[in-house]
């Protein structure tokens, strides 16, 4: 509690609020335990501002999301003392996207840590903007993670894989305080009714190696992660980051076997049999380096069984609730990655040649 009252302390969210053209409706800040609070009724925040005007509340709504979203990436700088990251890494004249790492994340010899998120409308720093709404900071942002991560003397590389697309239209009027996520998962989410969404945009350009999650995760890897001097990386991903962490695997299967030493993840949508399909060397190694934390009414790290054999040991995160689930799980996760880094044997895997006929008659004939 002390150390929220001091970050919000630091860095009031009221200073966002002021530049938002809801000044009046958006009376909000978070108190010393970092929940959103109304600053005179003290209540949580309502959404139901307008009565039955589902449209004006979402526009409120979502311009409470973006303030957030503005808030969270400048405690990442200022209280994290994270360096924001642009990619691709040439580009100038067009449309980038960007992501956060500590000042060692590249030099770091030893330990480097990777935060992959799940799929939605927020950003990097964020587990959940609903959560942070309805739970606070402690539970919704990423904030008590990095933390944990930096006092465990991990490098760190915050991936910000929601980042998608730049809106045209709303470039040309870039005077307004409020801006729209993009992605398509937030469209369908606004037609099926859901208040926490927001309606169809059009006129998006996707941006340059960051259009999808895959992609900006590949491309942090390549340029970022892979030519990091850490000879321990670890991964902690969420839902659908888990998916994307799997893709990762199978696209770059030397270079993450070599250099990922546990992957913790959280309620993950990855799937064994449709990505990993049946190579044997895939399977054996997250058997080994990963570990997942699921939903389930048993208490923290219970084991949970698993409907297939060939997956990843699966234990619970303490919670029913996916959203809250990487706040509960996280000191069982830094434990598993201290345990698993003492753990740890040198083993290098490599390709295995391809055996042909000409190779074969060529050995009989010596």
């Amino acid at each position: 509690m002390a150390l929220w009252f001091l970050i919000t302390q630091e860095l009031s969210f009221q200073k966002f609020m002021k530049q938002s053209a809801y000044v009046e409706e958006l009376k909000y800040d978070f108190n010393e335990k970092a929940e959103l609070r109304h600053t005179e009724t003290h209540e949580p925040f309502i959404f139901n501002y307008y009565k039955n005007t589902l449209e004006r509340n979402s526009k409120r709504y979502q311009a409470l999301g973006h303030l957030l979203e503005c808030y969270i990436y400048e405690l990442l700088e200022k209280v994290c003392k994270l360096h924001k990251v642009y990619i691709p890494i040439q580009a100038i004249m067009e449309p980038r996207s960007f992501f956060f790492m500590s000042e060692n994340a590249l030099t770091n010899p030893s330990l480097l840590l990777v935060v992959l998120q799940d799929h939605g409308v927020f950003r990097a720093g964020q587990w959940s903007q609903q959560t942070i709404v309805r739970h606070g900071l402690q539970h919704g942002s990423q904030i008590p993670c990095i933390q944990l991560a930096l006092q465990s003397d991990y490098g760190i590389i915050v991936l910000n894989p929601n980042d998608n697309f730049m809106d045209l239209k709303l470039e040309k009027d870039c005077q307004s305080p409020v801006r729209y996520p993009i992605e398509s998962s937030s469209r369908e989410m606004f037609h099926t009714g859901n208040p926490f969404s927001f309606p169809r945009l059009s006129q998006c350009i996707p941006k340059k190696h960051s259009s999808t999650p895959e992609e900006h995760t590949a491309y942090i890897w390549n340029h970022f992660i892979l030519k990091s001097a850490a000879r321990n990386v670890a991964f902690i991903v969420h839902g659908y980051g888990g998916l994307v962490f799997m893709d990762l695997l199978v696209q770059k299967k030397w270079e993450v076997m070599n250099k990922v030493y546990a992957v913790a993840l959280i309620d993950s949508a990855h799937h064994i049999e449709h990505q990993l399909g049946n190579d044997t060397q895939l399977l054996a190694w997250i058997k080994h380096h990963c570990r997942e934390w699921i939903t389930s009414h048993k208490p923290l790290d219970k084991p949970v069984a698993t409907v297939l054999k060939m997956d990843c040991p699966k234990v619970s995160a303490g919670t029913e609730n996916h959203s809250l689930a990487p706040s509960t799980s996280l000191q069982s996760i830094f434990k598993y990655l201290k345990n698993a880094l003492k753990a740890k044997t040198s083993v290098h895997f490599s390709r295995m040649p391809i055996v042909t006929r000409s190779c074969t008659k060529r050995k009989q004939s010596t």
